[in-house]
């Protein structure tokens, strides 16, 4: 059985932590999994939408405490162990938003400290009704500075230092409030829900989403000034595009785009 499945519906991948029983625990092999999947899609142009979720009662707990106690057990304390989980998680965490595709989380039960991270770092997220969002390191001594980096471009700043600070749980609703996700539904809906959401995205053209999606990371650092010389010239490149040209010509002539991606 693999640690993650994937499994592709027309032109969307379905990504599924499947190791339910350490509650999707991003251990090593989960990094690496999840790392191999995003690298393979980078150029996989047959998919336009990645929907990532958990199997089991919980989409993700963060990481595997019990793996990265092991790592202690080195001459230096686990010290480059460390460094290099930390490492290699926040590559699999930015090969997100470098794919093409728009990434939707589908989140049930809880997402904690880097599962909360992961659900920050999606693109969009659904939430089921009664899901749990927390980045609790403090409580065991290990503050989530990592999670913390997503995290706090997510939502306000005193909420997410308060979520830090406290390690306490926030609910779907409030996390919805917040920013963290962008909706939340009653649970036996979740699948269909961010199914729905998905194959909107799907029938958009492919390349201006694409466009928009790298735009949108590159821009929303940049000091206002920069940002709008920035997306003029993605706009006007964006205009070239034939697709986009036949797309203004079907709205105007009030008919579907006859879209070649």
């Amino acid at each position: 059985m693999a640690i993650l499945e994937r499994s592709d519906t027309g032109a969307i991948a379905h990504l599924t932590l499947n190791a339910p029983e350490r509650l999707n625990a991003l251990s090593d092999e989960m990094l690496a999994a999840l790392q191999d999947q995003f690298d393979a899609l980078q150029n996989d142009k047959s998919i336009r939408v990645v929907i990532l979720s958990g199997a089991g009662k919980a989409f993700c707990a963060g990481h595997d405490l019990k793996q990265m106690t092991q790592g202690r057990q080195a001459e230096d304390g686990g010290k480059a162990y460390f460094q290099d989980l930390f490492d290699r998680c926040a590559r699999m965490m930015l090969s997100i938003q470098s794919l093409p595709q728009p990434v939707i989380a589908r989140v049930h039960g809880i997402a904690t400290a880097a599962g909360c991270q992961l659900v920050a770092t999606c693109d969009l997220a659904v939430a089921a009704e009664g899901t749990r969002f927390g980045v609790n390191g403090v409580n065991i001594g290990l503050f989530c500075s990592t999670p913390m980096v997503a995290l706090s471009r997510n939502i306000p700043r005193k909420q997410a230092f308060e979520m830090l600070t406290t390690g306490e749980f926030i609910s779907a609703e409030r996390a919805a409030e917040l920013g963290l996700i962008n909706r939340v539904v009653p649970e036996l809906l979740l699948e269909h829900e961010t199914e729905a959401l998905a194959k909107q995205l799907e029938g958009k053209l492919g390349a201006a989403v694409k466009i928009g999606k790298r735009a949108f990371y590159e821009q929303i650092h940049m000091p206002v000034d920069q940002a709008y010389s920035h997306t003029a010239e993605v706009m006007a490149q964006n205009m070239m595009h034939r697709d986009t040209e036949e797309g203004i010509s079907a709205f105007i002539e009030k008919r579907p785009p006859n879209w070649r991606q």
